[in-house]
């Protein structure tokens, strides 16, 4: 169930982010709206990604789908590469490749022609949904918003995505080029995120997929670099980092960030002790969920919770929910949470 409306700072995400003792841990799920879900299927109908994500109406009941869970938080539906688009760079989506752009970036020229301002106009359809999502839950639940970093975006900008060896020769052979690409990124995705904040976004969180592939020295560079400058430019709401399976939690811990998503790399009761001022979220194994059972997924829940003792941690996933994962495993996956905090309870009384 969902909270009653009311202060959005009162919400238990917003607490348990703020470090506050909270009655249990907050849960929700990066791709909780996503094509594992059959009603989410039903809504989109087999229409093109993009076309999908700008039809509102379609977008607002998509974003709301994964309340029926009980989930503690709605992410907005929508893409990392909506930005690079209203930026000038259009992308299609290819079937097991991703997003693709029509014309990679691949000169100085092509990086000057990317609006590093773009209009609010370019990315209403996302401050639209915002809002109708936000009318919509009448207070009932925070709202996230989120975009990627610039480290993990320009890889898509160069259409090399995930191939890190390819992003490398990118950078070796046009290292002008790259940097100017983040600087660009990076300007626009403040002004993206504070055009979002402004518009009612509870929460936001910034995305850099890929740069947890990076060397100590290239994610100090290319990716630690840039979410100092978002965090400490985006004070008006909190902010969680995901670096997909991070090995550097050190620099995470010291982004400016409000919280940390931990992949499974990291053993959660370690993190905690290690940086006792920090929120961390996550670490259940989105595996487990698409390959398990409703059983082994109440089980992987609780050995994460009993980790934390249920507190400064978002119950989460160390990645998105994966497209074949079962409704029944996700519904586990929230319940879960509720009967650890009864069990709790139970044995403390």
């Amino acid at each position: 169930m969902m909270e009653p409306s009311g202060n959005a700072s009162d919400h238990l995400l917003l607490r348990a982010i703020r470090g506050e003792k909270v009655e249990r841990p907050p849960v929700w799920a990066m791709r909780q709206a996503g094509r594992w879900d059959p009603e989410f299927r039903r809504i989109r109908a087999g229409r093109p990604f993009f076309d999908f994500t700008e039809d509102i109406d379609s977008a607002v009941q998509a974003t709301l789908c994964p309340r029926r869970f009980g989930v503690d938080a709605i992410i907005l539906f929508y893409d990392i590469t909506t930005l690079p688009v209203a930026m000038g760079l259009p992308f299609t989506l290819n079937s097991g490749t991703g997003p693709v752009p029509v014309k990679p970036v691949r000169s100085i020229a092509d990086v000057e022609r990317l609006d590093p301002e773009p209009s609010p106009i370019r990315y209403g359809h996302v401050i639209e949904l915002l809002r109708r999502v936000k009318k919509e839950l009448a207070g009932r639940a925070p709202v996230i918003a989120f975009a990627g970093a610039p480290f993990t975006v320009a890889t898509y900008c160069i259409a090399t995505g995930k191939d890190i060896s390819q992003t490398r020769r990118f950078i070796a052979e046009q290292p002008l080029v790259w940097r100017e690409l983040l600087e660009r990124l990076q300007r626009a995705t403040i002004r993206f995120l504070s055009s979002l904040i402004e518009a009612g976004a509870d929460v936001y969180q910034l995305f850099d997929s890929w740069a947890g592939m990076l060397s100590a020295e290239e994610y100090a560079h290319w990716a630690h670099a840039y979410h100092r400058e978002t965090f400490s430019a985006m004070r008006q709401a909190p902010g969680i980092l995901f670096v997909k399976e991070c090995p550097y939690l050190d620099l995470m811990c010291t982004s400016g960030a409000s919280v940390v998503s931990l992949g499974t790399r990291h053993a959660l009761h370690v993190a905690l002790e290690q940086y006792p001022e920090m929120v961390f979220q996550g670490n259940v194994d989105a595996q487990i969920l698409r390959d398990g059972t409703p059983e082994t997924v109440r089980q992987a829940v609780w050995r994460c919770l009993d980790a934390s003792g249920g507190q400064r941690h978002i119950v989460n996933l160390n990645h998105g929910v994966d497209k074949d994962t079962p409704v029944p495993n996700f519904v586990a996956y929230v319940q879960a949470v509720h009967e650890w905090c009864r069990s709790t309870y139970l044995r403390k009384g």
